[in-house]
């Protein structure tokens, strides 16, 4: 079963940006969620805890997510979201891990200017066939 999440926050780590040898583009980053709330009775925002989230894009997304997004900014994605347990010596943890579909900056913090990217024919996904 595939589990699609949207998710905002900050993020957290400077993007990482890599090309495999087989030239699929791969960026990731650490993605900061912290829950925040009205506390009326001392008239200010409070926080609450703060999830951590793996970010990955692959192909054109990982190409423009590489080059839109910087470290401390507020965006707003979604994805294909995994959940893995891990263990290494006496520690053990857990690791929520999202596959990005889409990513934007979040404009309920601030303004962006939108520049449509334009790809190659190689670098497109191959049309399906139609049958007539």
């Amino acid at each position: 079963m595939t589990d699609i999440i949207t998710l905002r926050g900050l993020v957290a780590t400077t993007p990482r940006h890599v090309v495999t040898s087989d030239g699929l583009p791969i960026t990731s980053f650490r993605l900061a969620s912290t829950t925040r709330r009205f506390d009326r009775t001392e008239n200010r925002w409070l926080d609450g805890e703060t999830n951590w989230y793996t970010i990955t894009a692959f192909r054109q997304l990982a190409v423009n997510a590489a080059q839109s997004i910087t470290k401390g900014q507020r965006i707003i994605l979604t994805g294909v979201v995994r959940i893995r347990e891990w263990e290494s010596d006496e520690r053990t943890g857990t690791n929520v891990e999202v596959e990005s579909e889409s990513i934007g900056h979040d404009l309920a913090w601030g303004t962006a200017v939108f520049s449509r990217s334009v790809s190659t024919p190689s670098e497109q996904e191959p049309a399906e066939a139609v049958s007539a």
